[in-house]
């Protein structure tokens, strides 16, 4: 083939390129063989997607590590998804999330055009939905690390929310917050109706006699 080329070329024979529909369809195909030599592979170490032309995942997956999607096109993931790393999914047009996802690390959902999340969801670390459209939280949500709200058109928070490090609600239209709120780190609620509402030491007692508790520093200002 190599010879035959060559002779094309010394011969001043064009050679048809190929087109983009046929380039990026070859594109899609090295990618899914990508994927599925990553789980022949034994789903080790993570598995880096970013500003590809992938619109979906095969069902069942594991990503031992670190799950990229961000700036790809894909809307939906698969039922069953487990990430023991973080999952990437900042930019994509992702309306929904899978029941029962799982991800070790870091989510990433900011700029998305997300509005809701499944129950029970379970993040090990930092949950990111900053400049998203999400109006509330689901039931049983468990955060390791930090929350970012900020931003968003939320107004309330689900009862028994529990945050390992800093919930930052900053320029909501939060009016209240829930029984039983445990936050590891600060609470940020700069220019939201609390703020403008009541002091720092006000909203610590209301959450003491509602049950809850913040480790860190409260802002409003």
């Amino acid at each position: 083939m190599i010879k035959l080329i060559s002779f094309l070329k010394e011969e001043n024979i064009l050679i048809p390129r190929r087109s983009t529909e046929e380039r990026e369809k070859n594109y899609k195909i090295s990618i899914q063989k990508k994927i599925q030599q990553y789980i022949k592979d034994g789903s080790k170490g993570d598995l880096y997607l970013t500003n590809t032309p992938i619109t979906s995942l095969p069902d069942n997956l594991e990503v031992g590590g670190d799950l990229y999607l961000g700036g790809t096109k894909i809307t939906s993931l698969p039922d069953n998804l487990k990430v023991g790393g973080g999952l990437s999914l900042s930019g994509t047009p992702i309306t929904s999330l899978p029941d029962n996802l799982k991800v070790g690390g870091n989510l990433y959902l900011s700029n998305t055009p997300i509005t809701s999340l499944p129950d029970n969801l379970k993040v090990g670390g930092y949950l990111d939905l900053s400049g998203t459209k999400i109006t509330s939280l689901p039931d049983n949500l468990e955060v390791g690390g930090g929350l970012d709200l900020s931003g968003t058109p939320i107004t309330s928070l689900p009862d028994n929310l529990e945050v390992g490090g800093y919930l930052d609600l900053s320029g909501t239209k939060i009016t209240s917050l829930p029984d039983n709120l445990e936050v590891g780190g600060g609470l940020n609620l700069r220019n939201t109706p609390i703020s403008k509402k009541y002091t720092k030491e006000e909203i610590k007692n209301i959450i003491i006699q509602q049950g809850g508790d913040i480790k860190g520093t409260i802002y409003i200002k």
